[in-house]
């Protein structure tokens, strides 16, 4: 059906007005975040193998990962990777949602809390060795993990 209307200046013909308004294209903000969530996991689980390797291959070469006279178990590394690199994401899609500058803020952030975190591995009650594996695996984790998300922010 073809109707035409004129009015004073122009004239509006409705049979090319396209009235199709299903677009099944997601939002950028949404589609980043799932981005986001996705290398998270992936490169989250990367760094958890990773760091599971570093201390698989200290305790070969007997350097006791052990606090307090307690040994680390090794899957305690992949756990903790990857709670590490959850909160990296739940980090990444905040900055993304919020910040002005997001991969300024992932980036800075990230790296304030990597220092952080190595914080406890010196003043364990552990060997030096030990001290210098579990602050390996941190910075190998960040590593790996950050550069991953942070190309995924906008700059």
């Amino acid at each position: 059906m073809s109707t035409t209307f004129a009015t004073s200046t122009s004239t509006i013909n409705t049979s090319t007005i396209n009235t199709n308004t299903n677009t099944t294209k997601a939002p950028a903000r949404t589609t980043r975040a799932r981005a986001l969530w996705v290398a998270g996991l992936v490169y989250g689980a990367a760094a958890a193998v990773a760091t599971t390797v570093i201390a698989a291959v200290a305790r070969a070469a007997d350097v006791p990962l052990a606090i307090d006279g307690e040994q680390i178990p090794l899957l305690g590394f992949a756990q903790l990777t990857m709670m590490g690199a959850v909160i990296g994401a739940v980090m990444a899609v905040s900055f993304n949602k919020w910040a002005r500058r997001p991969r300024h803020a992932f980036v800075v952030s990230t790296a304030v809390l990597t220092v952080v975190s190595l914080v406890p591995d010196v003043i364990a009650d552990a060997t030096t060795g030990s001290k210098l594996v579990l602050m390996l695996t941190h910075v190998v984790a960040a590593g790996i993990v950050v550069p991953a998300l942070a190309k995924r922010l906008p700059a």
